[in-house]
């Protein structure tokens, strides 16, 4: 259990949980997309969204995992309204395909809720290519894809293709939409001089995995706030905002960054259980208290500061013009 318990000016702490965090809350006419909601922290989210009447894609690279995740949840609230739809993040091909069937389904979009681990990914070996614009590149390699996920080239692509979705939701139904970007304070604890290395695609010899993790970090609270901006010039009722949902005791383990019997035993102390990982992805996703908020970080189900680097509006501009190059957009 997360030792740290003191409440903040939410009213909730490091100890609260996603049910906690929404309680009373009523998501009933609302259209959610989960990525990575076949496991840990994703499938808590669905769980509890659904919970609270909310419609829920299940956005996921193994349906037949995430079928089962869904028969889980149904087991416990035969009430919940769930689909299962595939989606790879680390193919652009699937993610076009995924975006394309979600418009054809003429579902309604008025959350977006991006929770599926870059380092699930990066830490294994890659056999397929990126339909990217290669224009300055040579041929993919295992490293040049790894920088792909640095940079978060799957759920930015999903963004874009959805935000019409989004906004035409936003105006019919009245409703605030809201984009929820899980990040990590990795990006506060890996991080280059620079803040995206834009020009070290090619550089092997410079490449560390925690650095790189903690790139993709940061990467994921500069999409959201130059979301926000562009939302807030276009007076658009979206908005978007990112967090770190804590250190989940189960991930940290499996991954293998700790193997010793020492943290096997304090895990349950010192870190957060996957009800209380998931409860800041659905505090900001639901709760009152984050109405018209946007561009922040949060932590703890409360309002956070990220690093300096994480506010420089000129590096998100370019990590988006960058984005929309690489994921032929622009």
């Amino acid at each position: 259990m997360w030792i740290l318990g003191r409440k903040g000016p939410s009213g909730f702490s490091a100890c609260s949980t996603a049910e906690e965090v929404t309680k009373g809350i009523d998501g009933t006419g609302l259209t959610a997309i989960v990525t990575g909601a076949s496991s840990g922290i994703g499938t808590e989210t669905t769980r509890i969204l659904a919970l609270r009447g909310v419609h829920v894609v299940m956005a996921v690279r193994n349906t037949d995992t995430g079928r089962k995740a869904k028969e889980a949840i149904l087991k416990e609230n035969p009430n919940a309204k769930l689909d299962v739809m595939e989606l790879d993040l680390g193919s652009m091909a699937s993610v076009r395909k995924f975006g394309s069937e979600y418009k054809s389904s003429g579902l309604p979009l008025n959350l977006l809720i991006m929770s599926a681990q870059w380092l699930q990914n990066v830490l294994k070996k890659h056999d397929r290519s990126f339909e990217c614009k290669l224009d300055s590149l040579p041929k993919w390699s295992e490293f040049q894809l790894r920088f792909i996920e640095q940079i978060n080239a799957g759920h930015f692509l999903l963004t874009n293709i959805l935000l019409e979705t989004m906004k035409s939701t936003a105006r019919e139904s009245q409703k605030e939409g809201r984009i929820v970007i899980v990040s990590s304070e990795a990006h506060r604890w890996f991080r280059y001089p620079e803040g995206v290395r834009f020009d070290k695609i090619n550089d092997k010899s410079s490449f560390r995995t925690m650095y790189a993790y903690g790139q993709s970090k940061l990467a994921n609270i500069l999409h959201a706030n130059e979301l926000a901006k562009r939302f807030k010039e276009e007076g658009v009722e979206i908005t978007a905002n990112s967090l770190h949902p804590g250190v989940i005791g189960t991930n940290i383990l499996r991954h293998r960054w700790f193997v010793n019997g020492v943290l096997n035993t304090l895990a349950k102390y010192f870190f957060k259980s996957i009800p209380q990982g998931a409860a800041t992805t659905c505090y900001v996703a639901l709760h009152p208290q984050v109405k018209g908020v946007s561009g922040e970080y949060f932590s703890d189900s409360n309002l956070a500061k990220p690093i300096a680097l994480a506010k420089d509006e000129e590096l998100a501009k370019k990590l988006w013009d960058f984005s929309l190059s690489l994921t032929d957009l622009k």
